[in-house]
């Protein structure tokens, strides 16, 4: 009779699945989809069209113990590698941004601890510094009369903070955390065996940056677009970006003269004063094959009159 009730025993658990499957939980969302890692408002910002900024990213540094050993590539830090590309991936994804890479992540962190950010002369509006500042990883398993399972977990927090490139200013930071997991058994030593993981570090960053993704491309699209004129001939202006920033014929932008720089007694970081309004200019032509030497041709709107020289007292803007 017991044999009978074992042998029901074992065919019930064979008939019912219990020879588990991978499960792999990734946090976060889908820019694309407009799933709810993006908020609505944000999601009708990213569909409309931008003139877009440009971004720099420094490489990120792992903070954490765990990036001592296996976690390091020929550079000495993978992990901080991995945040870095993946962060670079998602701000693409919404087509808004031209994204730069600093290598020289060392420096830069060092410029801005000492307010010299605009020393570097980096190309791009803002200039994005990041660190995983946790990352670890545990197993479990649970063994039960037939059946075996056991789970992986890697969890992630990131942090990041925006530095306004002209001022050298950190005018936004903020952090996330992520886990990832993935599970297998076996009954009656039949079903996977679980090996290591390594998608699970990828996942676990990927969902700490998804959790404050929609926070950081708000940000970035908060600084209004610039241009700057670069040369004056034949009635014509130049001015700097093309095709790839947006840019295309008959666009309208308005030309301003700089306004005053002062200093904030209280922070004592610089401040410009809202420039003057000259006039408009349209264009009528972009050229150039890349982001570096892409330029835009344009004529002043309504025969008003613009400045042809001191173009570094001038920009444009939307």
């Amino acid at each position: 009779m017991k044999r009978n009730v074992l042998t029901l025993l074992v065919l019930g658990c064979l008939t019912s699945g219990c020879v588990a499957a991978t499960v792999v939980n990734e946090p976060g969302g889908d820019l694309r989809t407009g799933s709810p890692a993006v908020a609505p408002a944000l999601k009708q910002q990213l569909e409309s069209r931008t003139l877009k900024r440009k971004v720099a990213i420094a490489r990120f540094s792992n903070e954490t113990k765990y990036g001592n050993n296996f976690l390091t590539d020929n550079y000495g830090d993978r992990i901080g590698k991995q945040a870095s590309d993946i962060l670079a991936a998602r701000l693409t994804e919404t087509n808004k941004f031209i994204m730069l890479e600093r290598a020289d992540f060392n420096r830069i962190q060092d410029e801005v601890e000492h307010g010299r950010i605009a020393a570097i002369n980096v190309p791009a509006d803002y200039l994005i510094i990041g660190s995983v500042s946790e990352f670890g990883r545990k197993d479990t398993s649970e063994v039960g009369m037939f059946s075996r399972t056991k789970k992986q977990t890697a969890y992630a927090k990131v942090n990041i903070r925006l530095v306004d490139t002209k001022t050298g200013q950190v005018v936004f930071g903020t952090e996330g955390s992520g886990e990832a997991a993935s599970e297998v058994g076996s009954t009656l030593g039949m079903g996977s065996k679980a090996g290591y993981d390594a998608t699970l570090d990828d996942k676990a960053i990927s969902g700490a940056i998804t959790k404050m993704i929609g926070n950081i491309i708000d940000k970035l699209l908060d600084k209004p677009w610039r241009s700057y004129v670069l040369s004056y001939a034949n009635g014509q202006y130049i001015i700097a970006g093309g095709k790839a920033q947006g840019i295309k014929a008959d666009d309208e932008f308005a030309m301003f003269q700089k306004g005053q720089v002062i200093t904030n007694p209280q922070t004592g970081l610089p401040i410009e004063l809202p420039g003057v309004s000259l006039g408009k200019i349209k264009v009528v032509a972009t050229l150039g094959s890349t982001v570096d030497d892409e330029v835009s041709i344009c004529v002043p709107v309504g025969g008003a009159h613009m400045p042809d020289r001191d173009f570094d007292k001038l920009y444009i803007a939307q």
